[in-house]
């Protein structure tokens, strides 16, 4: 129900009644994708359908309706609460945080500044609503793998896009914050700089990140984990997406200071991760910090309707821990 309402008041009031259907269907929906004039499409379960006119969601392009680009502009204007000029720190970022922790991507002609920096958007002509989904117990089976002794080891999540990486950190981060069987409450520093794992809106995570959880919302990952070293002290410190040679070094910075990491990366396999993150190009060749990968792969129902979906759990020289298909 939470969702569904979160969903409908993304729209301006003249626009509910087409999306109430595609609403009611919150918990399963991921993505809202709108480009001016072009079919809206709706993402479900790893499955791609259209919006018709009425509100019903088919398989079929022909019943589709487009999108107007003044929607786009009255869509956007609605969220940004009629002042633009107030958000647009956020959208020269590409997004906008939502109420309930979901997400707005925009896509546009930007507008630079003199150095040659995105200052902001215009003439937005796409929109990319992704729906957050708060799955508590997410991690609960990862537990046992990821704790050794007692204490939490430096982990890795792994998976392509859209496997569900950010809600297995997410509730991670939770139990680690909170404490579970496995080990006691830890102090956890998480920099969200895409408000992905909080879901930060206005000051507040919309998303139960646990009681001794710090979020630094909107900060380069980089820059964001030595601000929280040297300001909050955390015991933890969790970031989405890893990738860079700055974050790399940050990585570094924060083992020296103590502490362990929790992050994720888009790669579709151990040894591409490692090649990305030690590589010859990076002046890390050979080297691993990572005591445990976690692998996800699949995503969605196929046509016989099972999930197709694996998780497995790696130790440090990539050598299977664990696993299981679901």
């Amino acid at each position: 129900m939470a969702v569904r309402e979160d969903i409908l008041r993304i729209f301006p009031e003249s626009m509910r009644n087409r999306w109430r259907r595609a609403a009611a269907c919150g918990e399963r929906l991921q993505e809202i994708r709108i480009r001016a004039d072009r079919p809206i499409l709706l993402y479900m379960e790893g499955k791609e359908y259209f919006l018709t006119c009425g509100g019903e969601m088919t398989e079929l392009e022909g019943q589709a309706v487009r999108a107007e680009r003044g929607e786009l502009e009255e869509l956007l204007s609605y969220v940004c609460s009629s002042s633009m000029y107030a958000y647009e720190e956020e959208i020269s970022r590409g997004y906008l945080t939502l109420p309930g922790g979901h997400r707005m991507g925009l896509v546009g002609e930007a507008v630079l500044t003199d150095g040659g920096r995105v200052r902001n958007l215009k003439y937005i002509s796409g929109m990319n609503i992704r729906i957050s989904h708060e799955v508590k117990g997410a991690a609960d089976r990862l537990l046992p793998w990821v704790y050794g002794e007692g204490r939490l080891m430096n982990t890795l999540i792994l998976s392509p896009p859209g496997c569900g990486k950010t809600t297995i950190l997410r509730d991670l981060v939770r139990q680690v914050s909170d404490g579970n069987r496995f080990g006691h409450g830890r102090t956890v520093g998480v920099v969200d700089e895409r408000s992905e794992i909080a879901g930060t809106f206005r000051g507040m995570a919309q998303n139960d990140v646990g009681m001794r959880t710090d979020v630094l919302d909107g900060c380069p990952k980089a820059e964001g984990m030595m601000l929280l070293l040297r300001s909050m002290a955390p015991e933890i410190i969790a970031v989405d997406e890893l990738g860079g040679e700055e974050e790399i070094r940050s990585v570094r910075q924060a083992l020296k200071c103590g502490c362990t990491v929790l992050a994720t990366m888009h790669a579709g396999t151990v040894r591409e991760a490692q090649e990305r993150l030690w590589g010859e190009g990076c002046g890390y060749a050979g080297e691993s910090v990572f005591s445990r990968y976690v692998m996800l792969s699949g995503k969605g129902r196929d046509e016989k309707g099972s999930r197709g979906r694996s998780v497995s759990v790696l130790d440090g020289e990539g050598q299977l821990l664990w696993e299981e298909k679901c």
